[in-house]
């Protein structure tokens, strides 16, 4: 029995023949090993096929089925596109929800704060006490004039100017 079997070696200033011929020189020796004596001998025969001539006839049935196949792919591909960005879009919009919540909570403590503060300095003991420290007194009577225009003595007031009251 004939086969054929390529080796591909490319060694220099040895042609195809010599090989083949210190090949098969090889596998006889093999040969021989293996059966003891007995002797079967075996050639290999390279082969050269001159395919230039060929040409390839086209298929309609295969180009339809890669028309097909190709179509397919690309919907697949396409929709896993659509599922790719649909999925990281959301999981962006998780990241700027949770972002927005952090961002409300500082505003809500900040606001939180500017109340205490706010409460705290509009505090009438601490108003009176920092006019007191400012040299500030109590109005007299008669100098405070309601949102009416009537003065607290009952008549009208002219104004004057007093020079403050040392105590």
């Amino acid at each position: 029995m004939a086969a054929f079997t390529a080796t591909y070696t490319f060694e220099g200033g040895r042609g195809l023949a010599a090989r083949a011929a210190e090949r098969n020189a090889e596998l006889m020796a093999q040969q021989a090993k293996r059966r003891r004596g007995v002797r079967t001998p075996e050639i290999y025969f390279a082969k050269h096929f001159d395919n230039s001539r060929l040409v390839k006839a086209s298929d309609p049935a295969v180009v339809r089925q890669m028309r097909v196949f190709c179509a397919a792919v690309t919907v697949l591909f396409s929709l896993v596109m659509i599922y790719g960005l649909q999925h990281f879009s959301a999981i962006e919009s998780g990241y700027r929800v949770e972002s927005e919540k952090q961002i409300r909570e500082q505003l809500v403590e900040e606001n939180r704060q500017l109340k205490l503060a706010e409460a705290q300095l509009t505090q009438p003991g601490r108003i009176d006490m920092k006019a007191r420290e400012l040299g500030l007194a109590e109005p007299q009577p008669g100098q405070m004039v309601r949102a009416g225009g009537h003065a607290e003595g009952g008549g009208p007031v002219i104004a004057q100017a007093m020079p403050p009251a040392v105590h």
